[in-house]
């Protein structure tokens, strides 16, 4: 077993992920500390460049303010609304007439998510023309792609939580297109929904998903994405990327 470990952390792919590399000797034990995200968060050393700004060194803080932005308005939402029918669109309506600053509230959140989403579009492609998806930051690349796509899956979730005609029809829509899906489309829809309709079960899996699931682990992808961009020297390309003097 030790042996079939080590030979997939000698692949490509293996380190690509695993950046100390394979081996039981002290020294890979101390690295795989060191490189390891959730023992050791706070890089000992960074490397210079990923430290300077650049003209589009912004997308990526901003994306992460937008999320930090929806957390936080999230959570106060939560305080006023209810997952459940028909109590869900009354809460929005007292949030829109009743509630103290709930429009702005709202409207801050929801904005937020727009800006979230055009953001995260923003640096994947700033990344992709850049060229930085390349060794040794292809697994970086990934954990983006994925942080992308778990961005739509909050929007999308998002979508139905206010329980009016635009919100109902909209994930009708969209999942009768996910169960077009051959052989596995029915019952991802199935899953999804709670049901064969957009009911009160949806909207109870659709708010878990939104403010507990999906949220948990986009913060985990966060704080590795971030910490691989300070160990493998940030979205710079050439020379200067990898053989910068750290920055203790």
């Amino acid at each position: 077993m030790n042996g079939i470990w080590s030979r997939i952390r000698h692949t490509r792919v293996g380190r690509s992920i695993f950046r100390s590399g394979g081996g039981d000797n002290n020294l890979h034990r101390s690295l795989a500390i060191q490189q390891n995200v959730f023992l050791h968060l706070a890089s000992v050393k960074i490397r210079r460049p990923a430290l300077d700004f650049g003209v589009t060194w912004y997308l990526g803080t901003l994306s992460a303010a937008s999320f930090a932005i929806l957390v936080i308005t999230g959570v106060l939402l939560m305080l006023y609304y209810h997952p459940s029918v028909p109590q869900a669109y009354a809460d929005m309506k007292d949030l829109q007439f009743v509630v103290s600053a709930g429009v702005f509230l709202r409207n801050l959140h929801r904005w937020a998510a727009h800006a979230m989403v055009v953001l995260v579009f923003a640096h994947m492609f700033k990344v992709f023309y850049r060229g930085a998806y390349r060794p040794p930051r292809e697994f970086n690349w990934v954990i983006g792609v994925m942080l992308l796509l778990l961005t739509l899956l909050l929007s999308y979730t998002g979508y139905l939580l206010p329980w009016d005609q635009l919100a109902f029809w909209a994930i009708t829509v969209g999942t009768n297109i996910l169960s077009a899906v051959p052989a596995m489309g029915a019952k991802i829809r199935f899953l999804m929904l709670g049901g064969h309709t957009v009911n009160a079960n949806a909207l109870l899996r659709f708010y878990v998903l939104h403010c507990v699931i999906l949220p948990l682990i986009a913060a985990v992808f966060l704080a590795v994405h971030f910490w691989r961009i300070r160990k493998d020297g940030g979205l710079y390309t050439g020379p200067q990327a990898t053989g910068g003097k750290p920055h203790e």
